[in-house]
């Protein structure tokens, strides 16, 4: 690859880096409703206005741990502390600084959200994911009953949300039992989505704790779905992979640890495991060794603060684990790019590796650009 040019990418990956330097955020979306948007349209896909957050909305019985999944996420809580968390009581919305900011709700368990007494489009209107959340441990066929009756309704009234189900707390069950229980719990609600005429519904379902990476990993899927660039991201790491003999390209959000995305090729969890782990490494060292910069490159540290686009400290890693090189680069406040090569990749070729990074994280600043935020 070399500066300012597309050289070293593929020819669809050149292309879709083209569009964006064109300025096809301006664009507006297909036409034709058969016709998917693969391109940054510089809207949402489940806002009603163009300059949307992406925004989740945590839904599930009492109990079922959704204040415990967004504390141990989004604000840095040890999982242990989360038995001490109060039952929340109210609507809760809470605003975060992310690469892209987005904003989490959650609804507590025993309001009746249908009753007319609420706003259903003050607390539907714009979601972009509507998480909920089971509990595997305990009675779930109510819980089942009521994500059903939202499902159903979600369809008709607001049918872009996307619906995730959280099968939580799977780590207190053997892996013969909690495998029984996930299957049952997808099996019940298809059956009963197929009875009320809801063939193949568009739910995810995903196994979740917040004692092991997998919540992260179930995060980080939801909100890939959330992101209108992802097409254009994947497209460049997979060049990136390519151009390096990289194995496997992760770009993650630092302060969350969810990876917003990576390359086309399988993705093992073993990987993202590694991925994670060091990415705590990094900020725990950045705490200790890193310092605050009042004014950097004629951008006040408030205005880099909210765009997450200022000029990070470049941190360049190169570390061999077993059989595998790791690679970590800061591209900018919030993200970093991780990447696991084998021993093709040896660090005699970190420069090219660095000179091709480099490439990549211009184009990352054409695709998240400080006026678009």
């Amino acid at each position: 690859m070399a500066s300012g040019k597309l050289d070293g990418f593929t020819p669809a990956s050149q292309l879709t880096l083209m569009r964006y330097l064109q300025g096809l955020h301006e664009a507006e979306p297909p036409s034709s409703p058969n016709l998917q948007a693969r391109y940054h349209t510089g809207r949402l896909p489940n806002g009603r206005h163009a300059g949307s957050k992406p925004r989740l909305m945590l839904m599930g019985q009492k109990r079922s741990g959704k204040s415990s999944i967004s504390s141990v996420v989004f604000h840095k809580m040890p999982p242990s502390e989360t038995l001490y968390l109060e039952t929340t009581t109210a609507i809760q919305s809470r605003s975060l600084h992310s690469f892209m900011d987005f904003q989490v709700a959650e609804l507590p368990g025993h309001l009746d959200y249908f009753n007319p007494e609420f706003d259903q489009a003050s607390i539907f209107g714009d979601i972009g994911a509507l998480i909920w959340v089971i509990d595997a441990q305990d009675e779930y066929l109510d819980a089942i009953n009521q994500l059903n009756s939202t499902i159903i309704y979600l369809s008709t009234t607001y049918p872009a949300i996307n619906i995730e189900i959280f099968v939580h707390k799977v780590d207190g069950l053997s892996e013969d039992y909690k495998n029984d229980t996930f299957r049952d719990i997808i099996q019940r609600v298809q059956d009963e989505l197929s009875d009320a005429g809801y063939e193949n519904p568009p739910v995810s379902f995903y196994q979740t704790s917040i004692y092991n990476h997998t919540i992260f990993e179930a995060i980080s899927k939801v909100i890939q779905k959330l992101i209108p660039q992802l097409p254009a991201l994947e497209s460049l790491l997979n060049s990136l992979c390519s151009s390096c003999r990289i194995e496997k390209a992760f770009l993650f959000d630092i302060p969350s640890k969810i990876y917003v995305a990576t390359d086309t090729s399988p993705t093992d969890t073993s990987s993202y495991e590694v991925c994670s782990d060091y990415i705590d490494v990094i900020v725990d060292l950045e705490e200790i060794y890193g310092w605050d910069r009042s004014v950097e490159n004629g951008y006040p540290m408030e205005e880099r603060d909210e765009t997450g686009n200022g000029d990070s400290e470049s941190l360049v890693t190169m570390e061999k684990k077993g059989h595998n090189y790791l690679y970590l680069k800061e591209i900018n406040r919030y993200l970093a790019l991780i990447c696991l090569m084998g021993e093709d990749s040896p660090a005699e070729k970190k420069v090219l590796i660095d000179y091709n990074v480099g490439v990549f994280q211009e184009a990352i600043e054409k695709i998240f650009p400080r006026n678009d935020r």
